[in-house]
């Protein structure tokens, strides 16, 4: 008899914000790449998804290249510092998709609008409803709700500091958002999510670091 054909395994894609999920999040924009510092763990953090079998895309608001406090140069030499430190730790961003628009110019892409995830989902053969979205404002979360994405919120850029009551606040306003410390719990989260869904580990998440 022939044998079986193997079931073809849905690609593992989160997709996370930049400023406040992966770096330190600035008033200013982050314009120089001495500029992107990044989160303690969140290196890590992605490498470990991707050693997972995690397929990791940033999608962020760039909107200083609308106003002409960026250009493209000086954000692709951001991006490459913040590649270049992901590769010292073993880590990669697939790909980075990003919104230059001003609020003013009510484009679709930019979040809270669905548009990048949309396209996120149509590059990478992903439905939006497997495709994990983090961040650290309501912003992502609403993006993640419209294109009909898992939402995630990090206590982390401009959540850190935050009082429970008002993080909790924040969070309860898109339904079905799940909370954690960091990017690297929300990593330790999703890890052992992905292996007890696949009757890979008995194990708990006690002393993992996400708070849903």
């Amino acid at each position: 008899m022939p044998n079986p054909r193997p079931v073809e395994r849905q690609l593992k894609l989160v997709v996370l914000g930049r400023d406040g999920v992966l770096n330190r999040y600035r008033t200013e924009h982050v314009a120089q790449p001495e500029e992107w510092e990044p989160l303690p763990g969140a290196l890590d953090a992605v490498a470990r998804l991707n050693h997972a079998g995690w397929h990791v895309v940033v999608a962020t608001n760039q909107p200083g290249l609308g106003t002409g406090l960026l250009d493209m140069s000086g954000l692709n030499a951001v991006h490459l510092r913040m590649n270049e430190l992901l590769a010292r730790q073993g880590g990669r961003v697939d790909a980075v998709f990003i919104c230059p628009h001003t609020p003013e110019d009510a484009c679709d892409c930019r979040k809270p609008a669905p548009g990048l995830l949309l396209k996120i989902s149509e590059r990478f053969n992903v439905p939006p409803a497997e495709m994990v979205v983090a961040g650290d404002t309501l912003r992502d979360l609403q993006a993640a709700q419209a294109a009909g994405c898992q939402p995630h919120l990090l206590r982390t850029g401009r959540c850190e500091g935050m009082s429970d009551e008002d993080f909790a606040a924040l969070a309860a306003q898109v339904p079905g958002t799940q909370v954690h410390d960091s990017l690297e719990s929300l990593a330790q989260w999703l890890i052992l999510h992905d292996r007890e869904t696949r009757g890979e580990t008995t194990g708990t998440s006690s002393g993992f670091g996400g708070l849903s």
